[in-house]
Order: C-alpha cells, then sequence, then structure tokens
C-alpha cells in the first residue's frame, strides 16, 4: 500500500512539473517550451505561406505537406497533453488559449474532406500571443481587459449607430438612383446604396461616380458627412474606456487600509506600504482553463 501511494505522489510531482511547463514560463525550462513552440508555430505558418505560391507548390507541395502533418500532429498531441494536464480541461477548452489550439489544428484535418481548407491554419498566428508570457509583458494584458470591457459596455450604441448608418445609405443610395439613373451607371437601388456605403466611409474605389452636377453636388455633402460619422464609434469607444479605467482604478484598494485609486502599475499601497493584489496574475490560471 505504501509503494502505491510513494508511486501515486511521484507521478502527482512528475505531472505537477510537466504543468508548469507548459502553462507557465517563469523557469528556464517553461521558457524554452515556449519558445520552441512559438518557433514551430511561425515555421507552421511560413509553409502555408510558401504552399500558395504556385512555383513552390508545383515543386516541394509533397514536403510542405508532410512537414504540415507532422507538425500537425505534434500540436494534436500537444493539446491532448494540455487537456490532461489542466487543473480543469473543460475551462481550458473553453479559454481563449484553448479555442485556439483547437482552432489552428482543424484546418488541416478539414482538408481531408474540403480542399483548400488548410490555408485556415494562419490562424495559427494567434497561438504566437504566448510570446507575451516569455517576454513578461503579462502588464498589458490588464489594459487588453480593460479594452475588451470597453467594447462590451459599448456594444448596444455601437449597435444603435451601425442601424442608423445602415439607413442613411439606404436613403442616400436610393436618393442618388433617382438622381443620376441607370444612364449614369446607377442601375440598381442596391447599386446606389453600395456606392453610398463606399462614399460614407470615404473609401471611395470610383467605380460609379456621379456624372450630373446636382449628383456630384450631393455626393460631397456625403462625404464631408462621411468624415463626421467615422468619429462616432471612436467617441463612444473612448468614452467608455476613460469610464472603466476610472472604475479600475477605484478597485483597485489596499486590503489594510482601505486607501483606494492606485495606478495600474501600482504595485504597494502609497498610504500605508501593503503590497496589492495583482490584476494581472489570474491570466496564467485563465490560460490553462483553472
Amino acid at each position: 500500500m505504501s509503494d502505491l501511494k510513494d508511486s501515486d505522489w511521484e507521478w502527482s510531482g512528475f505531472r505537477e512539473k510537466c504543468r508548469r511547463i507548459i502553462f507557465l514560463s517563469n523557469r528556464p525550462a517553461e521558457k524554452l517550451f515556449d519558445v520552441l513552440l512559438i518557433v514551430a508555430i511561425l515555421m507552421s505558418i511560413m509553409v502555408v505561406m510558401l504552399d500558395s505560391v504556385e512555383p513552390l507548390r508545383l515543386r516541394y507541395g509533397t514536403l510542405f505537406n508532410w512537414f504540415e502533418w507532422i507538425l500537425t500532429v505534434l500540436f494534436t498531441l500537444e493539446y491532448m497533453v494540455r487537456l490532461y494536464l489542466a487543473r480543469s480541461a473543460f475551462r481550458y477548452a473553453r479559454s481563449f488559449f484553448g479555442v485556439v489550439d483547437l482552432l489552428s489544428i482543424l484546418p488541416t484535418y478539414l482538408d481531408l474532406f474540403i480542399p483548400g481548407a488548410h490555408y485556415l491554419m494562419s490562424l495559427r498566428v494567434l497561438r504566437v500571443l504566448r510570446i507575451f508570457r516569455v517576454l513578461k509583458m503579462m502588464q498589458f494584458v490588464g489594459e487588453a481587459n480593460q479594452l475588451a470591457q470597453a467594447v462590451r459596455a459599448s456594444a448596444r450604441k455601437i449597435a444603435i449607430f451601425v442601424f442608423a448608418v445602415v439607413t442613411l445609405v439606404c436613403i442616400l443610395g436610393s436618393m442618388m438612383y433617382l438622381i443620376e439613373g441607370p444612364e449614369n451607371g446607377y442601375t440598381s437601388i442596391p447599386k446606389s446604396v453600395y456606392w453610398a456605403i463606399v462614399t460614407l466611409t470615404t473609401v471611395g474605389y470610383g467605380d460609379i461616380s456621379p456624372q450630373t452636377t446636382l449628383g456630384q453636388l450631393f455626393a460631397s455633402i456625403i462625404m464631408v458627412t462621411g468624415y463626421g460619422i467615422i468619429a462616432v464609434p471612436t467617441g463612444i469607444v473612448t468614452a467608455e474606456m476613460t469610464r472603466v479605467s476610472r472604475v479600475v482604478e477605484r478597485e483597485l484598494s489596499c486590503g489594510s487600509c482601505g486607501k483606494d485609486g492606485h495606478g495600474n502599475d501600482a504595485r504597494y499601497c502609497r498610504s500605508c506600504g501593503t503590497e496589492l493584489p495583482d490584476r494581472n496574475a489570474s491570466f496564467a490560471e485563465n490560460a490553462e482553463g483553472d
């Protein structure tokens, strides 16, 4: 019985070491694993890009295919090991990196049924985000979370704004159809609406352009209006970012003296010197779904 307990303890310790190597990047071995993984990801993306060049595909297509399958099998094994070693496999599978890891291996298998699907393997570039852990750039994660919160808080306002813009371009397109007509290239209202979208967003492809004086005047008004409209969603998100930033600063308070209003990079309370909670400490746990 004691031998069984000892072996279980040894296996548990070995599993914990493996878990740290795969999910963390504090020690040399942990950093080395992430670096090798990032190199493999970049090599895989490079193979996909080179395979899209026809002369290279005709000459080295078989080599590219073998190389990609080898990397895909390795990535598949790595994903399965992550599921096994994570404290919560289900939570890891639903996390951002868990979804990215799964999407990075699916295209190769889908290519067996849908030709050309393997070009979606460029999604693997998202896995390179793990370099943030290697380079100790975790402080940027807090800012990214604030941006995500601001975008979520702005979702309804932006949705209303988009609906208003869609309504506006339908009206403007219909008016331009009446002004210019089919003889000047505006052969239908949908095509005129397309022109209104291109003009209002200041893209200006130039494939359709007004020919009459009234049409050109109307187009000029739409172009000027477009510059003002573009600034609206930016202002909405900026206002929400300011609000979220203030809330986060108020929330970061000292558990000892209760002093709040500390900056995002503050580590110790400016009043009593007590160490403050690290708002980015949960990132490593989220990466493994704990």
